[in-house]
């Protein structure tokens, strides 16, 4: 973290803002529930300070540590790399289409090509969608179905076109399954798609598409999709090449809680290699509308807990989001007490999550979303797409981009 002014500054993309010096300002003062057994707490003082926990010792967290401890310790931790500072960025959804080869089981966004409520954006509609946030935007955020005809040059158009009518707007676009659709589609490899996309003005690939990453899990919900290490390939394969990206996890359908701690795991490890990494994304499974019956789904109790063990066993993902999207409001800001440092600043247009059942406000930014976060102690900061440069809101906005208009405060 390199300070320019009290109120902005900037980063490295593969710092992303953190305190570089994050292991060694983790506060040991915390206050622990006395009845915690013996190989509870021996974990906890590991991972005070700062030392990396298994998927077993993060399994005995899960299972037998209070939620308001579990909660103190992820929350000590994120503060050791962050303080109080809680991230937002401006960034408008489009959901370019909902056609899609596959028919993943827990999906209410897809639809058939013939159906009568599919779409497929054209350039010209897409365009359309941003002119309205032009002025309020930094970042575009699009995903969408694997279109049957869609071949990278559409997309080459699509984002050339975005950049020549709004440069200072970044791109952040195409989830893993889309990159490995588009290379089938298109006949390339997935480091010539990522090669063209970037020169044609992607800036940076969003995490969706992970579910869990274990394949035994895939094949119930999501079959059909990339498996578990072409997910990741893709995601080394776009680091390698200097794109940053996110990463997910979408937990309470089928799998055990040792299953979403061998993703963690997965994640990790391949942090470890490539650094490129920002985000992390989890996020509860929301069953209307969909297919999938057996759905366990998550409790709140269980949502905080799931976000703070993530905080806690990736110690080298710098960002944990608040997706509130999908969590709402009171989860969400409920999130950032529990490890999470970033929150989901969506304005506009959404249509998988609300899809899926997600009645969460689409228009909830600046003041509201300020006040959301002043509201649990933190002090809210706006960033650029990559985690490069940072104000406290109402002062100085960020810009990848152009400056936007100021805040009241």
């Amino acid at each position: 973290m390199t300070s320019n002014s009290p109120d902005g500054w900037t980063s490295t993309i593969m710092d992303a803002g953190q305190n570089i010096e994050w292991k060694n300002n983790i506060s040991a003062n915390v206050l622990l529930n006395p009845k915690l057994s013996s190989s509870v707490t021996q974990i906890i003082k590991k991972a005070l300070k700062g030392d990396r926990i298994s998927i077993d010792q993060a399994l005995t967290l899960h299972d037998e540590c209070d939620l308001p401890t579990l909660g103190r310790v992820a929350h000590v931790i994120k503060l050791a790399r962050y303080d109080h500072n809680i991230f937002f960025n401006r960034n408008l959804h489009i959901n370019h289409t909902n056609v899609c080869v596959l028919a993943c089981r827990f999906c209410a966004f897809r639809r058939g090509p013939k159906a009568d409520d599919s779409y497929s954006l054209s350039v010209d509609e897409y365009m359309t969608r941003i002119e309205p946030f032009s002025e309020l935007i930094t970042e575009v955020h699009s995903v969408g179905g694997l279109h049957h005809e869609w071949t990278i040059e559409h997309y080459e158009s699509l984002f050339r076109a975005t950049k020549n009518k709004y440069p200072d707007i970044s791109i952040k676009a195409l989830t893993a399954v889309e990159i490995q659709h588009l290379a089938s589609l298109s006949d390339l490899t997935i480091k010539e798609v990522l090669k063209r996309l970037k020169l044609a003005g992607l800036d940076t690939i969003p995490g969706g598409g992970a579910e869990i990453l274990v394949d035994d899990v895939r094949e119930i919900i999501c079959k059909g999709k990339e498996s578990s290490s072409e997910y990741l390939a893709i995601h080394q394969s776009a680091h390698e090449l200097g794109i940053p990206t996110n990463c997910t996890m979408l937990f309470g359908t089928v799998e055990t809680i040792r299953q979403r701690l061998i993703h963690l795991d997965k994640l990790r490890a391949l942090q470890d290699k490539t650094n490129g990494f920002q985000c992390f994304v989890p996020y509860p499974f929301l069953p209307d509308k969909s297919r999938l019956p057996e759905a366990q789904l998550a409790t709140a109790n269980e949502i905080l807990r799931t976000i703070a063990i993530s905080r806690i066993m990736l110690d080298n993902i710098p960002h944990i989001k608040s997706y509130r999207m999908n969590l709402g409001d009171n989860i969400g800001a409920l999130a950032l007490l529990h490890g999470a440092d970033d929150i989901d600043g969506t304005v506009g247009n959404e249509e998988i999550m609300h899809l899926a059942g997600s009645s969460t406000p689409l228009n909830q930014f600046d003041d509201d979303l300020a006040k959301l976060i002043e509201g649990v102690g933190g002090i809210p900061v706006e960033r650029n797409t990559n985690y490069t440069i940072f104000s406290i809101y109402g002062r100085q906005p960020p810009s990848d981009n152009r400056g936007l208009p100021l805040a009241h405060s």
